[in-house]
């Protein structure tokens, strides 16, 4: 027996170089096409994006429980600041 996934159509916006780079990908025969590449980056990300959120998970149990109030308000500045300066976007937990 087969399951299947449902799939939808969806329209994204990337950059000239990185849709290039794809495209090169899949002329090297290193992806199958360009919709094969980006399915497989986005099960990449939402993968990390769930170990993150296991580790910290993990972390806040090891350390005590849930941030507070303040601990999440001193996380948010910390997070917000190196947005500013180019780093990865985020709040705290």
């Amino acid at each position: 027996m087969v399951l299947s996934m449902a799939t939808a159509k969806i329209t994204i916006t990337l950059p000239e170089e990185q849709i290039r780079e794809i495209q090169e990908l899949v002329a090297a025969g290193e992806a199958g096409n360009v919709s094969a590449f980006v399915k497989h980056a986005v099960a990449v990300a939402l993968s990390d994006a769930a170990g993150w959120k296991e580790m910290l998970q993990d972390a806040l149990v090891q350390t005590g429980g849930p941030l507070t109030s303040k601990e999440r308000k001193w996380a948010d500045t910390i997070l917000s600041s190196q947005r500013r300066k180019g780093s990865r976007r985020g709040k705290a937990a």
